[in-house]
């Protein structure tokens, strides 16, 4: 029973690196055949068009595309036009699914479509959703879209970065700034100018979103109260009220600096002016410099005057494309000169701060009695002040376009939608960018695979592999292999207890007859210990005879062999145990047997 704890750890230790080098046989097998599990599955799902269920202003699938619901329009400002086209996903494509993709790096892009009818802001929400999948990643530029607005003037066939619009939506990318804009424009009640407001940013990190390679869903919700929400994937990451989460808020303020305002001539804003009655001490002197040489500084032994810092690499060559007409005389790239271990050049001793040193003498500075304080143009009432309480009233828009500049084609764009009721946005979500998740969650490499993924922009995550590894190695170790120990200790310290044991004077004697009964009649090792100490000893299960140790084997034959050898002395130890102890009912000593070993 006692290797049983023993068993059961180093058990779950093999189990444990089994199961990871079986993960890891069975993730990269997984990862072998992606593609053509892909296929499989792809082939398993029956995809359907999505089709709206209530109203919508404006919907596009791309899976039967009609070009004239896209206008493929120029750029009139640019003569470097992008290209579009109408291909299915590279990666878990869904069979049937096609969306609209951006093909051109560095150029620019525009596309527009007409809605049904003109969405109106009134008392109806508005619920724009679309998706994007940047294939290719994201070096730098944007996905998102422009709802163009409702005025005489829109001609999608000119259709470019100054068309008016009222509402801008979707992901962007600049540097390593990721956004996400929610931009609106409103018009000034009595100007009539045109502003934009920006939404805050989002409290989350959009980075992943950029950079995964996967499909995401965007939804804008605007209602009626004057909120919004912004959500990916389902997942609001955005919220707020137009009134009050918008920069530049949307109403002015009430008052606003007079620009006929002017400071005074004779305005004082010099809160601490210098001492006029202070004079400067007659010892101060000016002259002397902030640092100096140290003169206890000696030149170091192994200087090199003569050498100098660099000299050309010996073993640098001419290219051969080397055109001295065109290039001039080839001079070869001058390097660390090796010989200057110590120093080379001429030596000078280090600089110093020079004690004496206290620069140019100043009056303290002192309050100003004349301080009038930090001036500022005084208040008026706002003249273009307006207090718009119910800013969701935008400009009506009746069309969609994608006006981009990227740096990375590949960007793909499907099932835009565009409505009054987030069920309906939500309805046709499921049947589109549904379908693409449930693909792409079934061709997810394991959890090896993304931990290892994860090493390449964290290293440090190494360490916590490693950690995480040893843990149960570390903690099986000191909890399986220290019982073993002192269990085997214990079982020594039992040996010794039942050869060495305190005698006394009675228990001798009866010692010295029993060894005589030996020599007649052998007695078991057993018997003899009951005999011998006066205990009774309970065996701990009948029928099951213990196992004796050489040691006590060892002891039993010399006994044998040296009972009648050794009985005057065992008689002379008896004599001397009287003479010591004076009766049987003395103190009791703990008496060594003696041990006869056969030679």
């Amino acid at each position: 029973m006692r290797f049983q704890g023993f068993r059961l750890c180093l058990g779950l230790l093999f189990i444990s690196i089994n199961a990871e080098f079986m993960d890891d046989s069975v993730e990269t097998e997984d990862f072998d055949e992606n593609s053509e599990e892909t296929d499989e599955l792809s082939s398993e799902i029956k995809y359907k068009t999505p089709q709206p269920v209530g109203e919508v202003y404006f919907t596009e699938t791309f899976d039967i595309f009609i070009q004239e619901n896209f206008f493929l329009d120029l750029i009139s400002f640019s003569e470097i036009i992008g290209r579009w086209e109408i291909e299915e996903l590279r990666e878990n494509r869904v069979p049937g699914d096609r969306g609209l993709v951006l093909k051109s790096r560095a150029k620019h892009h525009a596309i527009s479509a007409v809605l049904a009818k003109p969405f109106v802001f009134a008392d109806k929400p508005l619920v724009v959703q679309y998706e994007v999948n940047f294939q290719d990643g994201i070096d730098c530029g944007g996905a998102y879209i422009k709802l163009l607005a409702d005025t005489d003037g829109l001609n999608l066939e000119n259709f470019y970065d100054k068309t008016s619009y009222t509402i801008m939506f979707g992901p962007d990318k600049c540097g390593e700034d990721y956004k996400l804009h929610f931009i609106f424009r409103h018009k000034h009640p009595k100007t009539g100018v045109f502003e934009e407001k920006h939404a805050k940013p989002p409290d989350v990190d959009l980075k992943r979103f950029f950079t995964d390679r996967k499909t995401h869903l965007y939804t804008l919700v605007m209602n009626p109260d004057d909120t919004f929400e912004v959500l990916i994937d389902q997942i609001v990451v955005n919220k707020g009220s137009l009134l009050e989460d918008v920069v530049p808020p949307i109403n002015p303020p009430k008052e606003i600096e007079d620009p006929s305002d002017k400071k005074p001539d004779d305005w004082d804003e010099r809160a601490k002016i210098p001492d006029a009655s202070a004079v400067k001490p007659e010892d101060w002197d000016e002259s002397e410099p902030a640092q100096i040489e140290d003169s206890s500084a000696v030149k170091p032994d192994g200087w090199l005057d003569n050498e100098p810092k660099f000299i050309p690499d010996p073993h640098a060559e001419k290219p051969l494309d080397w055109n001295e007409d065109m290039d001039g005389e080839w001079e070869a790239p001058h390097i660390s000169n090796p010989a200057c271990r110590i120093g080379c050049g001429e030596w000078s001793p280090p600089m110093i701060d020079n004690p004496k040193y206290k620069g140019v003498w100043r009056p303290p500075m002192i309050d100003n009695p004349n301080y009038q304080g930090v001036w500022s143009p005084r208040k008026i009432p706002n003249p273009d002040y307006f207090e718009d309480n119910h800013p969701f009233l935008l400009t009506s828009f009746r069309a969609l376009g994608l006006e981009l500049w990227s740096m990375t084609s590949d960007i793909y764009f499907d099932n835009f939608i565009i409505c009054s009721e987030k069920e309906v946005a939500d309805r046709w979500a499921a049947d589109g960018w549904g379908v693409k998740i449930l693909i792409e969650n079934a061709n997810e490499p394991g959890i090896f695979k993304q931990l290892m993924s994860a090493t390449e922009q964290r290293p440090w995550l190494w360490f916590i592999y490693l950690l995480t590894a040893a843990l149960p190695i570390a903690l099986i170790s000191s909890f399986c292999w220290p019982r073993k120990v002192k269990k085997k200790y214990e079982d020594v310290a039992f040996k010794k207890l039942d050869i060495c044991k305190p005698q006394t004077k009675g228990a001798l004697e009866q010692e010295v007859k029993e060894e005589k009964a030996a020599l007649e009649k052998p007695v078991d090792l057993e018997e003899e210990k009951k005999q011998s100490d006066g205990e009774i000893v309970e065996k701990e299960e009948e029928g099951e005879p213990e196992e004796k140790s050489e040691e006590e084997i060892e002891i039993i034959e010399g006994q044998e062999e040296g009972n009648k050898s050794n009985k005057s002395g065992s008689e002379d130890e008896m004599k001397e145990a009287d003479e010591s102890t004076g009766s049987g009912d003395g103190p009791i000593k703990s008496v060594r047997k003696r041990r006869v070993r056969k030679e």
